[in-house]
């Protein structure tokens, strides 16, 4: 199964109920929550105050991916809220193992996330525990960026360390998908697919949610 998560780091926020009921009736999976602090990356975007006001609008699963230093400290904040899935960095956490069943013990979703630069290698024990890894493939703290072609190399390696292991975590990817490369990033083994702007920058979000759907049908359909 392929999963399509926009993510509201794109949306306009001045009308972001009436974006996330267009995610709705385009059928979207996720919806993927980009939190930052200012400090991890360049960049602030908002907290668990916004994705519980989100969960009162949605019933589709928030997948909250905590770009934040000390994200310890806020981990039953993000479930409270109604957090349904969540990653945190491996970079700059140093009780990684602890963050995780904390997650998992809270009955969410946990993923561990990397960005561009770090290499996959890192992921060998925790990868035995996790219910995904989110690969960045942009480097984060911004919308819109391109899509760094290394990071399909990536891809290919976490499919093998998952082999390797024995595990069924997915893979998520994360930064500069469109349809042009969708199909050939679900190909390599890609499972969760958040897209931001190349959704909430197009006149007909429900079509373009759709359109998407059907690619990674298709996709899933020749590999059958």
């Amino acid at each position: 199964m392929k999963i399509l998560a926009p993510s509201i780091l794109s949306a306009d926020f001045l009308n972001l109920g009436s974006q996330i009921k267009l995610l709705e009736k385009g059928k979207a999976d996720l919806i993927h929550c980009d939190v930052m602090d200012g400090q991890f990356v360049p960049n602030i975007t908002f907290g668990p105050i916004l994705v519980k006001k989100i969960t009162a609008v949605t019933k589709l699963p928030l997948d909250v991916h905590l770009m934040i230093n000390n994200p310890e400290n806020f981990i039953e904040d993000f479930v409270d809220a109604g957090a349904k899935y969540i990653s945190v960095h491996y970079e700059g956490n140093v009780h990684t193992d602890r963050l995780i069943n904390k997650i998992k013990s809270d009955n969410v979703k946990a993923g561990i996330a990397i960005n561009p630069a770090t290499p996959v290698s890192c992921l060998t024990e925790i990868a035995n525990i996790v219910d995904y890894v989110l690969l960045m493939s942009v480097n984060p703290g911004f919308g819109g960026q391109l899509f760094i072609e290394y990071t399909k190399n990536k891809i290919v390696e976490l499919v093998e360390l998952r082999k390797k292991l024995n595990k069924n975590f997915l893979i998520e990817l994360d930064g500069g998908v469109t349809h042009r490369n969708i199909k050939e990033l679900g190909d390599l083994g890609v499972d969760i697919f958040v897209v931001g702007s190349s959704i909430f920058n197009t006149p007909d979000i429900p079509k373009t949610i759709s359109n998407f759907k059907h690619i990674l049908k298709k996709e899933i359909a020749n590999n059958e």
